[in-house]
């Protein structure tokens, strides 16, 4: 296989050779991971392969299917995204996909459905892609990008092959030793070592911004440790396990959902002191069983 250019671990390039080697792609792949991580680039790089009628390497650049994707243009790959807020990702988009994917490729081996942000598929949306995940056509693929895979219904996960991809940047161990210690005062009786903890973030907008990049990944690794599962993204596998064995799952969700909303909130350039309050209070509701 061509990997030059795409980022990922030496372990997904060995899964994604064997599965084209052998001719045994799963109808559906599910590429987790934070921004940064090159899923949007490892997808294409497989819708790409999945078209390629060349010899040899694939995807091998030169062919009609690896000239057209190259140029967004084959007709056997369909490529759709939902935005970014929350149930953008239309559920009559879907629907359309699940009758295309039962029309024959026009060129290719396989015809291919690229989804985008999957997670901001409402469940209605994620339900009517289950369908077609249950009793899946021949000769068509299914690539969903998602940031966490939690956010998707396990029975829509549980019917995809998952890869988890990892950010470049190495977090500052500060920063690590300063997430962990605002994780175990979320569920700690009382809210002052949390507000102090959160304080001096207000004047310095760059490191909240990290702090909450690695709460969100946090956040996500608690919800796949009491869901059974074992990929860690945060690299702080301890912070992440006290948190999952402490909350419940419907608590660690909303834990993760209001700190993804913070990220959003920061990027709209709302108020430093009234975002971290905010955060600290819906961090507390969250824990303590209560919405905020």
């Amino acid at each position: 296989m061509n990997f030059e250019g795409i980022r990922c671990s030496e372990t997904v390039k060995q899964s994604l050779s064997l599965a084209f080697q052998e001719a045994r792609l799963p109808h559906a792949i599910l590429l987790e991971g934070p921004a940064g991580s090159g899923k949007s680039e490892l997808a294409r790089w497989i819708a790409k392969a999945a078209v390629c009628t060349g010899e040899g390497e694939r995807p091998c650049g030169h062919c009609p299917g690896c000239i057209k994707a190259a140029a967004g243009a084959h007709p056997d790959i369909t490529i759709v995204g939902g935005g970014t807020a929350a149930r953008s990702f239309h559920v009559d988009t879907i629907r359309q996909i699940r009758a295309d994917a039962y029309i024959k490729p026009n060129e290719a081996p396989l015809r291919v459905f690229l989804l985008e942000g999957a997670e901001t598929m409402s469940e209605q949306a994620q339900n009517a892609l289950l369908k077609v995940f249950e009793e899946p056509p021949d000769r068509v693929l299914f690539l969903l990008t998602v940031t966490s895979a939690v956010k998707l219904l396990p029975t829509v996960r549980s019917r995809a092959q998952l890869f988890t991809l990892e950010g470049e940047e190495q977090a500052d161990p500060a920063d690590l030793e300063l997430a962990a210690a605002i994780c175990q005062a979320i569920p700690a009786p009382g809210e002052a070592k949390l507000l102090e903890l959160t304080a001096p973030l207000i004047k310095d907008k760059e490191r909240f911004r990290r702090i909450l990049k690695q709460l969100v990944l946090l956040f996500r690794d608690a919800c796949v440790l009491r869901a059974g599962g074992a990929s860690c993204l945060s690299h702080q596998p301890e912070a992440a396990g006290e948190l999952a064995h402490t909350l419940t799952r419907d608590q660690l969700m909303r834990l993760l959902e209001y700190a993804q909303s913070a990220q959003k909130a920061q990027d709209q350039n709302a108020n430093a002191a009234l975002l971290v309050t905010t955060f600290c209070a819906r961090m507390r509701a969250a824990s303590h069983g209560r919405h905020a």
